[in-house]
């Protein structure tokens, strides 16, 4: 049967009694990310460079004259006014959108990211700040057993019953033990205001902690390597670069079809074709292409195809780097979670068992203090290493749903 070492809702001097839940710091975490804040403004940046890439070419609309000049026939010659369109041909504009979408929907995933950095960075403090508080408790338990300990021995020795050399060991186990609270807490105030930077509350008391810390999640390595190449925000992001890489090739390459320059007008000619006769109003149209004769985009079309390729390879980099890691998080995870569950299942046990019985021949006076002493530091240490573990294994789940995609 599971056994439970340490309580979470302990009472620390100078720490508010008001429990916060993980929900609450993750909420408030990511309303003060200036990070999140950045990521979101370059997914709005992104989605005005994709409208702006796909519109139109405004037409031109302008005065023409001819002939202006006065004399009895040319009469000042012709005046009017024209339209000019550029037809974008070979679906460029298509292309040119598409691949700033693209950029729209990396700069999303990388938003994404972000906001998954920001969350892992408050669930391995808030998971850690959990740990700690058990360690002030439980070193507090030993600080309290300490002094009654030397208080025990202050005692006996004036009934004559304990040697001056007993008194002064149980005195500086006791000034040990309370030198190891003190440090504790400094460690749990150094991740509390690691907590109020990150949840930008400076004003931020530290409180009372809701959670299970001994609840570590199970992973499946191959499970979670599996949803990491399937969903981690990162990858998508390279993904979305690639695809927009490949759609910047395809518009290079399109680029030598000539676009079709289409101007037209109407104008009113004021020459003489007779006595009192003006020709009067006529139309007029041009059309025009450019001869793609010695620029053929032979430049722009060879460096969109190594971005192209280094897109591909980024992506395919980025996957075999994660992968990587996941080895290194995982391995650290497994030894975390092997280890406390030797300390909980068999170590601590052993431990309590032995200093139970020492203490109880100390009583009989079979058993000389230094062994107690020694059997009880040990406890009280096994104790600690189990939180340290469990702390261990807990920053290492959260980094192993760092690679993961968030919901």
């Amino acid at each position: 049967m599971r056994r439970t070492w340490f309580v979470v809702m302990l009472a620390v001097p100078g720490m508010a009694q008001q429990a916060l839940t993980l929900a609450e710091l993750e909420r408030m975490a990511v309303a003060a990310s200036p990070g999140l804040a950045q990521s979101q403004s370059e997914v709005r940046a992104a989605a005005g460079r994709a409208l702006q890439a796909g519109l139109y070419p405004n037409p031109v609309v302008g005065a023409s004259g001819d002939h202006v000049a006065g004399g009895p026939v040319l009469r000042g010659g012709d005046l009017g006014g024209f339209v000019e369109q550029r037809v974008v041909m070979a679906g460029k504009l298509w292309l040119q959108r598409g691949a700033a979408e693209q950029g729209r929907v990396a700069a999303g995933h990388m938003q994404e990211a972000e906001r998954l950095r920001v969350l892992i960075t408050i669930r391995e403090l808030y998971y850690r700040a959990l740990g700690e508080q058990q360690i002030v408790a439980a070193r507090q338990d030993m600080a309290e057993v300490a002094s009654r300990t030397a208080k025990t021995r202050r005692e006996l020795a004036n009934l004559g019953q304990a040697d001056r050399p007993d008194v002064l060991a149980a005195d500086i186990e006791a000034q040990r033990a309370e030198l190891g609270v003190t440090m504790a807490r400094n460690a749990l105030d150094r991740t509390w205001r690691e907590i109020a930077a990150v949840v930008g509350r400076s004003d931020l008391a530290a409180s009372r902690l809701d959670g299970d810390f001994e609840a570590v999640p199970k992973v499946d390595a191959e499970a979670a390597l599996a949803a990491i190449n399937a969903g981690n925000p990162e990858l998508l992001a390279a993904d979305a670069n690639r695809a927009g890489a490949d759609l910047q090739l395809r518009r290079a390459r399109v680029e030598n079809i000539p676009d079709i320059m289409v101007r037209g007008g109407v104008r009113y000619n004021r020459e003489l074709i007779a006595p009192g006769e003006a020709i009067g109003t006529e139309g007029f149209f041009d059309i025009g292409v450019q001869i793609p004769l010695f620029n053929r985009n032979q430049g722009a079309i060879a460096a969109a195809g190594a971005e192209a390729e280094r897109a591909r390879l980024q992506g395919r980099r980025e996957r075999l780097a994660l992968t990587r890691r996941f080895a290194g998080v995982y391995k650290e995870y497994r030894d975390a979670v092997d280890a406390a569950a030797r300390y909980r299942d068999s170590m601590i046990p052993a431990a309590r068992e032995a200093y139970e019985m020492y203490v109880g021949n100390f009583a009989n006076m079979a058993a000389p203090y230094p062994q107690v002493l020694t059997a009880q530091r040990n406890l009280f240490q096994l104790q600690e290493d189990y939180v340290t573990a469990l702390i261990a294994a807990w920053r290492s789940a959260v980094a192993i749903e760092g690679l993961l995609v968030m919901e």
